[in-house]
Formats: structure tokens, C-alpha cells, sequence
């Protein structure tokens, strides 16, 4: 029988024989106390047995002959938040679940490599996907049941929790040889599918047709919603790694950049003057329950806030327009990028990963009560006179939108004048009522790679909108990275063997832990070095990007072939039939692997290597199958590609500090070239000395009596050298026609 067809069982009583029918053994009491994780330390008072993920939990499971029940989510989960309090706290939920399961909950967050490969085993079997997940796997970590959230009581179409065990636990012991062969069947062709996705990193590229970027255009303007932004209808997520293709695209001249011009523009401008904005202490909201952007699901991730803020960024760089102007983004931008530091910032020097979507008050948890209002709070806060036109304008009625308690602050549209002015007045006042308020948790996990995204960010932030305080922001956590997660090549190894470092996921409290990090890890990691290297020219952040690429291929490709991990877990593997995964689908950041191609591009554009050159090119090959057919999924490989064929374009900056050369650094920083990688650094004495670190500004001499030069190069081959900031920019601009 498929477990797909599982009828609810009755529950065998204690002692009854069955296997797995028991009380629970002394000793085995809920192991999540000690995590340092904040999603499993809120489930650590739950009666349900919990274990972390690892050998032990399916060793227990094996000699208890028992299924694995797993449970996936992330602190700043609603739903999970409503699943554990309706389930995971009820006691007699939690006797049944103890009694013929082991029970193992994961944080998505910590290991993506888990959560990645039970999410196509729950899209499989159930059709849909989300969190909190639950999977029930064999002791080999094959899934043969799953779905997302179940409900207390029977829901149309949705049985309960307790329905679903019961009936889990029947197949198990009635029908196991069906539920094997299912969850051995799923594996293969998981294990099959994983083939297909195959990326042989050492074949020689293909060339890119630009047509297919046109098309990866049109495709898109097929799904997108033109009156309220963005792609689909409800619930909306940011596309950031969309708009970051179509920013770029935009910057090219042909026959769809003024399409996708459009196109980022109404999204940049719907979702900046929406409530998935947070419109008094800024920074994004995680998606949008309702088509306009009105009603968020109100956590706020690193990773959205560092796309964004990047994505925004660049429109700023390209110009604006389209009904978005670019001095409206730059306050987006400023307002997002100083959230992230004090919301997110650590005393360590790292980013903590998030904050809650809800708000405990008085003991009860609340979706968005921290941003919540009602005419009555405003008037309180404001006045009569002012609460009436700022209800009026940031769309608060009596009836709350989200909840009894009110709906967030939002306009919906560009402000007027006089609105603008009112609405600069009331901030300082509606910001002073709003932190006297219960706040929401902070998930205080530093992962590498979202910190990786907000080094780029924050440095691309800083150098654009001329504050340098952001580029120094985007050096601390740099410096946090390389001295908490990366963890580098010994000074001599073993003969015969290329010693490199390694890089560790998540860190709490300033102390890595747990697994390494995975092929996004390495990835945003190592292009937010090379950005934060462009934006100030320290050597040192080249240094680590290489050291960073050059451990991730060591690590990632064996036989040519590139995978998302390095085989932590050995249940994993047996999930996917035994082959290593490569996710090249775009979810809520981009890629593993086209991430990589974007970094490998980059680095490959200041080191001149052609192996990292082909490499990237051999990821391309992915553009083609995908550009039509799943563009909304595949926006980072499509942004690497803009940049590929764009470029890369090289320019190195030479000579001496000073007023000139930093004018001529931050005009090819400004620019919207979208394959555009910046060198800058002291020319080569010509006496032989000591060479330039990052091998683009080598044998790259300065002017007469050192006047700085701007070279503008192909593959290292160089035109000649330009001394003004409009001959280097006249440069720049002529290689995109």
C-alpha cells in the first residue's frame, strides 16, 4: 500500500507487543536543552522526546525498530511556532510520537543539506512544500511519508497530527516491506534526478547566446503582475535574484532592456512602498500573504535584506526611472542597510540570522505585534489632527488587516509633498511608541554565507551611496568570517597532498560549530570578499576570496563534478540514492552553484585564471534549458550570465592614494556595467620589485610622475590607459555596446 494511501489506525495500547508500542525507555527525555541553535532551543521544553539530527537519533530508530519522524523549520517560523504549541506541547501527542517514533528536529538554517533533500522527498510525495515539515524516514534516512503542517483536528483534505502518526505507525508495522520498496524507490530516483543535474566543471564552456537572455525577459514579463509588482499572485516573495537579471539586463543595450527596466522598477517601487517594507526602522519582511504587498508574514531574514539591499543598490547605480526614482532607492537602500546593522548586528562582529515573526505579549505569541497598529494607538501617540491623516495615508482603519490588533504601516503608493514632510515629522514619535513595545526574538546564529551576502552588499552600499561607514561595516564582518569560520590550510602538509582551508557553517556566541559550510557558503563568501576587495583595494580581501574558491574546488568537485555539499550526513546521501546533490534552482537566496559560477567568474576576471574562467563557463551551460522554461527560479545563473557576456570587463586602477585615483576608483564603482570587476592598488615599481598581489595591476605601470591610469582589459589584454574619469567611463560604456 503507497504511503500516500495511509488510513488512520487505532492506537495500540501500551505493552501490546507491537514493535515500537511502549513507554518511552529511561533516559530518553527531549536532548535539545544543550543546542546552541535558537530554533531547537525553543522546542527544548517540549514533552515530545526530540533528538538533533545525527547517528545516534537513527541509531536509536534501528534498534528500536522504529521510524524517524523529522521535523524541519527555523526560529523565525510562524507556522512552526503554531504547529509546536497546538502538537509539540500537547502532552498526549507527545506520549504517542515518544512511544513509536524517534523523534529528531532540524534547523533548516543550520543545515540546509538536510532540509534541501527532504524538501524534494516532501515535494514528491505530497505536492507541496513549506515548514514545518514533517518527514518520516526509515533508520536509513529514506523518506517514505511527508508533508508540512498538520492540524490538531481533522482539516478538509488534511488529517490531523495524531491521524498521521497513528496511521504512519500502522503501514510501519502491517505493510513495512510496501513502505520500504516506496521509500527505496523515492531514493533512486531522487538519486537519479540528482544525475540528470549533473555539472561537469572541467568540459569546455559553450558559448552563450545573448538570445536566450531576451527570451529569459519575455518569459518573465509572462508571469509578472503589472499592477502590484512582482511574479504570480499571493503569497508574494521578494524575487531578488529576478530583479538582480533584470537590474543587469537593464544596464545592456537591447531590444528587452527597457522591458526589464520596467519590470524591476514597478517590483523595487511596490515592494519599497508596501508593508513588506518596514516604513519606520526599515528592512524586509519575509514574503507577503496578499498580492499587493499589504499583509507580511513579518520575520526578517539576513539573507532577504542582503539581496535587497544589493538589488537596490544597483538601481541606484543604474539610474532609476520607470517610476522609481533612484533618490527613493538610495533611502531604501540606507535604511535597509542600517537595519541590518542594528537590528542584526552581534557584539562579536557578525550578523545574527533573524528576527521572529511574532511577538510574545503577556505569554501568547502574536504575528507582527511589534508593527501593528489601530487609529485609537495613533491618536494616542500623534494626536487627533495628525493620527486622522497619518491613518489615512499609511492605509490604518478600524478594522486591522492582520489581526484584532491592527494593521502595519503602509502607503501603497509614492508620497506626496506635504506627506512626505508629515510623515519625516511622526516618524521620531511612532519609532519612540514602537520600541517601548514587546519585540520580537532574535535568532543570534551567524551563518557564513548570509554573512557573505551582506559583505558584498553593505560594500557595494557604502562605495555607491558614498557612506564610507558601510564599507568599514562590511570589513568587520569580513574580519569575523576569517577569523571565526575560516579555518585555513595548515603551513605544510602531508607530500602529494594540496592543503587547503575550510570554512564552517554557523558560529554562535564567536565560536564556529557543526558542519562545514556548503557550496553556497563558500560562494557568498568569497564574492563578498572580491566586492568588498573592489570597494577598498585591500589585498587582503583578494587573499581570502582565493583561498576560499580555490578549498570550495578542492571540496565540492570530485572527478570534475560539482555537488552542493561534501557528504555530511551519511543519511543524506542514502535519502538521494546515494549520489551527492546540486540544487541549481534559486529559493530564498540563490543557488549553490550559481552562486559559485558568479564568483569563480569574478575572481577569474582579477586573477586572469583560465581554469576558473572555463569553470564558470561550464555552470553556464545550465542557462539554456532553463531560461525559458523556470526563469523565476533560476535569476542568479541568469544575472552570472548577464555579467559573463558583459565582460568580464577589467579595470585596474593604479597610482598612488589620493583625491585622483579615488575619483577615478568610485566612478568605475558607480557604474552599471554588469560584468565590470575594479582592481585598485600602487603600481608596480619598475625595478622589479615586489609584484602587485591581485594579478590584474601587475605589469600595469601608473603615469608620468605617477599620475594614477585606469586600465580597461579583456582576459587581461588591456587597451591603453586612460587618466580621466570621463575616458575611463566613455571605456566602460563603449564595451557594452
Amino acid at each position: 500500500m503507497p504511503p500516500t494511501a495511509m488510513q488512520a489506525a487505532p492506537t495500540p495500547e501500551p505493552g501490546s507487543g507491537q514493535p515500537g508500542s511502549r513507554e518511552s525507555r529511561p533516559g530518553e527525555r527531549n536532548a535539545l536543552g544543550t543546542e546552541p541553535s535558537a530554533y531547537l532551543r525553543q522546542h527544548a521544553g517540549n514533552p515530545v522526546h526530540w533528538q538533533p539530527f545525527g547517528d545516534a537519533a537513527f541509531a536509536s530508530a534501528a534498534s528500536r525498530d522504529v521510524p524517524v519522524f523529522l521535523s524541519i523549520g527555523y526560529a523565525a517560523c510562524h507556522w512552526c511556532h503554531v504547529m509546536a504549541r497546538e502538537s509539540f506541547e500537547d502532552q498526549a501527542t507527545a506520549d504517542y510520537l515518544n512511544g513509536h517514533f524517534v523523534a529528531v528536529k532540524v534547523d533548516r538554517e543550520e543545515r540546509p543539506d538536510v532540509d534541501a533533500v527532504y524538501m524534494a522527498a516532501t515535494q514528491a510525495i505530497s505536492g507541496e512544500g513549506g515548514w514545518p515539515m514533517s518527514v518520516f524516514l526509515t533508520p536509513e534516512g529514506r523518506a517514505f511519508h511527508a508533508g508540512t503542517y498538520f492540524p490538531p483536528r481533522p482539516m478538509p483534505g488534511r488529517p490531523s497530527f495524531r491521524q498521521l502518526l497513528e496511521a504512519v505507525h500502522e503501514a510501519w508495522t502491517e505493510r513495512r516491506g510496501a513502505v520500504e520498496e516506496n521509500a527505496r524507490s523515492l531514493a533512486q530516483n531522487m538519486g537519479q534526478v540528482q544525475l540528470a543535474a549533473a555539472v561537469d566543471v572541467s568540459r569546455p564552456p559553450e558559448l552563450l547566446d545573448a538570445g536566450l537572455l531576451a527570451a529569459a525577459v519575455r518569459s518573465l514579463a509572462g508571469s509578472e503582475d503589472p499592477d502590484d509588482g512582482g511574479f504570480g499572485t499571493a503569497p508574494k516573495f521578494p524575487p531578488s535574484a529576478v530583479l538582480e537579471f533584470l537590474v543587469r539586463h537593464a544596464a545592456v543595450p537591447s531590444d528587452t532592456a527597457e522591458e526589464a527596466r520596467e519590470m524591476a522598477g514597478r517590483t523595487l517601487a511596490a515592494m519599497a512602498r508596501s508593508a513588506l517594507f518596514d516604513q519606520l526602522d526599515g528592512g524586509f519582511a519575509r514574503y507577503s500573504v496578499a498580492r499587493d504587498w499589504s499583509v507580511p508574514h513579518f520575520e526578517k531574514m539576513l539573507y532577504d535584506n542582503a539581496q535587497l539591499l544589493r538589488v537596490y543598490v544597483h538601481w541606484v547605480r543604474l539610474g532609476g526611472t520607470a517610476g522609481f526614482p533612484a533618490a527613493e532607492a538610495a533611502d531604501v537602500a540606507a535604511r535597509t542597510a542600517d537595519w541590518m546593522l542594528s537590528a542584526l548586528g552581534l557584539p562579536e562582529g557578525g550578523l545574527a540570522s533573524s528576527l521572529d515573526a511574532d511577538t510574545v505579549v503577556h505569554g501568547e505569541h502574536h504575528e507582527g505585534a511589534s508593527y501593528l497598529w489601530t487609529p485609537d494607538e495613533l491618536e494616542r501617540e500623534l494626536g487627533a489632527e495628525d493620527a486622522a491623516a497619518v491613518a489615512w495615508m499609511m492605509n490604518v482603519g478600524s478594522r486591522g488587516t492582520v489581526s484584532e490588533l491592527g494593521s502595519p504601516l503602509h502607503p501603497g503608493r509614492a508620497l506626496d509633498g506635504d506627506e512626505a514632510r508629515l510623515w519625516l515629522d511622526v516618524m521620531p514619535r511612532l519609532r519612540e511608541a514602537r520600541a517601548r513595545r514587546p519585540q520580537p526574538a532574535r535568532d543570534e546564529k551567524v551563518v557564513a554565507g548570509w554573512n557573505g551576502l551582506a559583505v558584498a552588499a553593505l560594500a557595494e552600499a557604502g562605495a555607491v551611496l558614498d557612506r564610507p561607514d558601510l564599507v568599514t561595516a562590511a570589513g568587520r564582518i569580513a574580519g569575523y568570517l576569517e577569523r571565526v569560520h575560516w579555518r585555513p590550510a595548515p603551513e605544510e602538509s602531508a607530500a602529494g597532498v594540496r592543503a587547503t582551508g575550510k570554512l564552517v557553517r554557523v558560529s554562535h556566541g564567536g565560536a564556529a560549530r557543526g558542519i562545514g559550510g556548503l557550496l553556497e557558503d563558500y560562494a557568498f563568501c568569497a564574492d563578498g570578499s572580491l566586492a568588498l576587495y573592489s570597494a577598498t583595494g585591500s589585498p587582503r580581501w583578494y587573499t581570502l576570496a582565493e583561498a576560499v574558491i580555490q578549498a570550495a574546488c578542492t571540496r565540492f568537485v570530485d572527478g570534475g563534478r560539482l555537488a552542493d555539499s561534501a557528504g555530511e550526513s551519511a543519511q543524506v546521501v542514502s535519502a538521494q540514492g546515494g549520489k551527492p546533490g546540486l540544487d541549481f534552482f534559486d529559493n530564498a537566496t540563490p543557488s549553490g552553484v550559481a552562486a559559485f559560477a558568479g564568483a569563480v567568474l569574478g575572481y577569474a576576471a582579477l586573477s586572469g585564471s583560465a581554469e576558473h574562467r572555463t569553470m564558470a563557463g561550464s555552470i553556464l551551460v545550465l542557462v539554456p534549458p532553463l531560461a525559458t522554461r523556470a526563469p523565476r527560479v533560476a535569476g542568479w545563473l541568469l544575472a552570472t550570465a548577464q555579467a559573463a557576456l558583459a565582460g568580464p570587463l577589467e579595470a585596474a586602477v593604479v597610482g598612488p592614494a589620493g583625491p585622483e585615483r579615488d575619483a577615478l576608483h568610485r566612478a568605475l564603482l558607480l557604474s552599471p556595467s554588469p560584468g565590470l570587476v575594479v582592481a585598485v592598488g600602487e603600481a608596480e615599481a619598475d625595478d622589479g620589485g615586489k609584484p602587485a598581489d591581485v594579478p590584474l595591476l601587475r605589469q600595469r605601470p601608473a603615469g608620468p610622475g605617477g599620475a594614477p591610469l585606469v586600465y580597461v582589459c579583456r582576459g587581461m589584454v588591456c587597451d591603453r590607459p586612460v587618466a580621466t574619469v570621463e575616458a575611463a567611463l566613455k571605456r566602460v560604456s563603449s564595451a557594452l555596446q
